[in-house]
């Protein structure tokens, strides 16, 4: 299995249309990657005279893959910044 550990942090702030604090952005970090290996039950695929064989994890769905194909993400750490209340500075509308 191939696991990918990531950092999540959110941006969060209020405004007049929710007043709850709410995320307005998400980023994500890779910081660390464990390769799973080579396939352990490749696939034949044809397409018309010419065959070729793929790992499974190119060619079937996450639970027919094998271990060593099939990919896991892992939140190592999740974090929040609260911009607080965010609102126009200027009422005048836009002309």
């Amino acid at each position: 299995m191939t696991a990918y550990q990531i950092d999540v942090h959110h941006l969060t702030h209020t405004c007049p249309a929710e007043s709850h604090e709410h995320p307005y952005d998400t980023r994500r970090t890779i910081v660390a990657v464990a390769p799973g290996g080579l396939c352990r039950r490749p696939v034949t695929v044809r397409s018309g005279n010419t065959t070729a064989v793929i790992a499974c994890g190119r060619h079937v769905p996450r639970d027919q893959q094998c271990p060593a194909c099939r990919t896991t993400v892992i939140e190592h750490a999740v974090t929040f910044t609260g911009h607080g209340l965010q609102h126009p500075t200027d009422k005048t509308a836009a002309a």
